[in-house]
């Protein structure tokens, strides 16, 4: 039987990899995007797209009703791939900039999954819920306060709905991408244009000196250990199909190194090495 799943953050990257990558391997995909634009792209090679914005509660409540409109009232898998950084040192961080992360990277994908919990048990209580984590979401690392305080949020969040869930078929996974080559570090600038006025920061100097070059900078040398979208693709698979599936699936050899660093290295070493990250 063909099977259905609804995909947030559909626009480029992961997520598009991830459409593409289903309806290939014959899933019904829903493909939804925040801007209209790049829904009418996607449809354009055969998609099927609408908008769904996470960061937006009346956005969410529309593109749901239109998913179930398609799929009559039916959901075998959700992923919810949708997130932002808004990059900054911690201080230089006003409240109002962690409330918008959290809308989108974790309010919203909550409000979804609920749907789709209440969903999967009105059609018999199966299915499966794959969240996208991060290597962000294993260890913190400067300059990332906001999207690493999203990510842990993530990871206790689905942690508790995980084993909340063992005596249904509903299972939840989590994936954790190291570095993937996508547009994510360019869609970070306008929340770093909009939230943090560098300077005027104590940090002004590190300021020139990194993360303006690695926002405003684009190319060079590749991320070590970094893959292509497709591999995360890969893991989403398999979370989708494993007869027994996993609580995580890390991607990226930089993710296991962090999942090892956090569970065996002193933390004078862990701050070591992330420092430096």
């Amino acid at each position: 039987m063909t099977k259905t799943i609804l995909i947030t953050g559909c626009s480029s990257g992961i997520g598009l990899d991830a459409a593409r990558g289903l309806t290939r391997k014959g899933w019904v995909v829903l493909a939804t995007c925040r801007r209209e634009e790049d829904c009418a792209r996607l449809r354009d090679e055969g998609l099927t797209s609408f908008v769904l914005d996470v960061g937006d509660p009346a956005s969410i409540a529309a593109g749901w009703e239109r998913a179930m409109e398609i799929t009559g009232g039916t959901l075998d898998a959700i992923y919810n791939n949708a997130a932002f950084a808004t990059p900054g040192a911690v201080e230089d961080l006003p409240p109002g900039a962690l409330r918008e992360n959290f809308e989108t990277n974790l309010f919203g994908l909550h409000d979804l999954t609920i749907r789709a919990i209440k969903v999967m048990r009105a059609q018999g209580g199966h299915g499966r819920i794959v969240q996208c984590s991060s290597v962000l979401g294993i260890v913190g690392t400067p300059w990332r306060g906001s999207y690493v305080a999203t990510k842990f949020a993530l990871e206790g969040l689905t942690e508790a709905l995980r084993l909340e869930m063992r005596d249904t078929d509903i299972h939840v996974s989590i994936l954790n991408p190291g570095p993937i080559p996508t547009a994510f570090r360019k869609n970070s600038i306008p929340h770093f244009e909009k939230w943090v006025d560098w300077k005027t920061s104590a940090r002004r100097e590190q300021y020139e000196g990194s993360l303006l070059k690695r926002l405003y900078q684009p190319g060079g040398k590749p991320d070590r250990f970094e893959l292509p979208p497709s591999a995360v693709t890969a893991a989403l698979l398999r979370a989708l199909t494993d007869p027994k599936p996993r609580a995580h699936y890390h991607v990226t050899h930089a993710t296991r190194l962090a999942e090892l660093l956090r569970r065996v290295a002193p933390m004078s070493v862990r701050d070591w090495f992330l420092s430096r990250s």
